[in-house]
């Protein structure tokens, strides 16, 4: 003989989803783009709970490891590059310099940029982000 069910109401569970705690890109267009309710016209530096606004333009092929120093001080695990609306690509050394302390490097148009950094903030992942507009 099966055992009877509890039909007790009153420990109904309800799940809430939470709001990320997170910096997340919420719009971009050529030449500005929107983190939180922030609108942003310059580069930015992004990380999960803060914006480093007016970043220094340095074209792409000439980034080395102290340029992204003010991102790796927040020991990301992985910097992705938004370098515009064009692909560029990244000098080899800043790649390998990074892989040294354990660090990768992704680089890619800005809005695909700004997709990737809200997933891996979505799944509670620790990247760092340039943001070229």
């Amino acid at each position: 003989m099966l055992p009877a069910t509890i039909s007790d109401h009153s420990s109904i569970l309800k799940f809430t989803r939470d709001p990320i705690a997170a910096n997340t890109v919420r719009n971009v267009e050529r030449g500005s783009l929107q983190v939180g309710d922030e609108l942003y016209t310059g580069n930015i530096g992004l990380l999960a709970h803060s914006v480093l606004y007016a970043w220094p333009d340095r074209p792409v092929p000439e980034l080395d490891v102290d340029y992204l120093e003010p991102l790796l001080q927040h020991s990301p695990e992985l910097v992705i590059l938004g370098s515009g609306w064009q692909h560029t690509f990244a000098p080899r050394e800043l790649t390998f310099a990074l892989a040294r302390r354990g660090i990768g490097l992704e680089v890619m148009d800005t809005p695909a940029a700004c997709r990737t950094f809200n997933i891996l903030v979505g799944e509670g992942r620790l990247p760092a982000a340039i943001l070229y507009l």
